[in-house]
């Protein structure tokens, strides 16, 4: 089959598949990072924060089965193949956290909103893409790899269910079951969220997508001839390759990243249309599109050092327990709680 339909063409089938899941998932659904955050600070509602701890427990589960059954190996993933920086982590999810509030969305949730017609989404897009290029692979490459240098393969654990593998010879199955039992729970403790069932679907909805994208590109990486990289769905560089595509397509394959963008704009326009939301806007105010452009050029650096976004490190790199998940998701946090907070007192009325 990968003879006649190329490994390229399957990878970014593969991402099509689970970015359409996504957009879905963030229209009707209303699965966003930004909107969780605000629920759980600004509001009594945190059923978006539990729809992710769903997504995260589905996808561990998923992906520790198939590391388990020999689908996917532990150093074939970005998170787990690379040594740690904690630095790199703390530095980069803040500066993405408060980028993120700056903007009113990530790169997942700009991608969701412009499929349903949101034309400032467009911008923020297009910044964080082309940011993320510039420290990535552009003018600043060389100084992020002599602040933060990337060590590859160096036999170290550098996720939990794998440090319990080599220490202990835990089986991943028997670990990832645990840990991600422990989501599912805290997901499902709340009997405002078991009654919700939309929320409850939709965030396994969402952890089963990550879990696709692993395995599926695993499969074509084991069955193919093209060495195409093991991954899952992220929003940072992915939207610099799809530029990069949009522009040299003549001379380029697709890829992982062209597909999951794609999906996620094509999801989001259904489910748009689905719900009657669809409807063209654009940005009347300079100082919102000065600061949505500010947030995306933060977005997209702070996304590289991460080494993933809020969906890359808050659901992709949880789902094999990487060391820096944990870490990256608690700075996005921080940062965007500090952007909002900011934001908020500087619309307030002086007293």
């Amino acid at each position: 089959m990968l003879d006649a339909f190329g490994d390229a063409n399957a990878v970014a089938l593969i991402g099509l598949i689970g970015g359409i899941a996504l957009g879905l998932a963030a229209r009707i659904g209303r699965f966003c990072t930004l909107g969780a955050i605000e629920d759980v600070l600004y509001s009594s509602d945190d059923r978006r924060i539990r729809m992710w701890a769903l997504a995260i427990g589905t996808a561990i589960i998923g992906v520790h089965i198939g590391i388990g059954s020999g689908w996917l190996g532990f150093t074939e993933t970005a998170y787990l193949d690379r040594t740690w920086s904690p630095l790199g982590t703390i530095l980069g999810g803040l500066m993405f956290g408060y980028g993120m509030a700056l903007s009113g969305n990530c790169g997942y949730g700009a991608l969701a909103r412009l499929g349903g017609g949101d034309l400032r989404s467009f911008v923020i897009v297009l910044v964080m893409g082309l940011s993320a290029y510039v420290v990535m692979s552009g003018p600043l490459a060389h100084a992020r790899v002599w602040l933060f240098p990337v060590e590859e393969g160096t036999g170290r654990a550098q996720g939990f269910s794998q440090l319990a593998a080599m220490r202990w010879g835990l089986s991943p199955v028997l670990t990832g079951s645990l840990v991600g039992a422990l989501f599912l729970i805290l997901g499902l403790s709340s009997s405002r969220m078991r009654a919700s069932r939309g929320h409850v679907l939709w965030g396994v909805i969402v952890g089963l997508a990550i879990t696709f994208g692993w395995l599926g590109t695993a499969w074509v990486a084991h069955n193919g001839f093209d060495a195409e990289p093991v991954q899952t769905h992220t929003f940072a560089a992915p939207l610099g390759d799809t530029i990069f595509y949009l522009m040299t397509a003549s001379g380029n394959t697709l890829s992982f990243s062209v597909g999951s963008v794609a999906g996620v704009l094509i999801g989001a326009a259904l489910g748009s249309y689905s719900k009657g939301h669809f409807r063209w806007e654009a940005c009347e105010d300079p100082r919102e599109l000065k600061r949505q452009i500010l947030g995306a050029a933060l977005m997209g650096p702070g996304a590289i050092l991460a080494v993933g976004c809020s969906v890359g490190q808050g659901i992709s790199a949880f789902s094999v327990l990487a060391y820096s998940a944990p870490v990256a998701f608690l700075c996005i946090f921080a940062g965007a709680a500090f952007g909002l907070r900011q934001l908020i007192s500087g619309f307030a009325p002086a007293e």
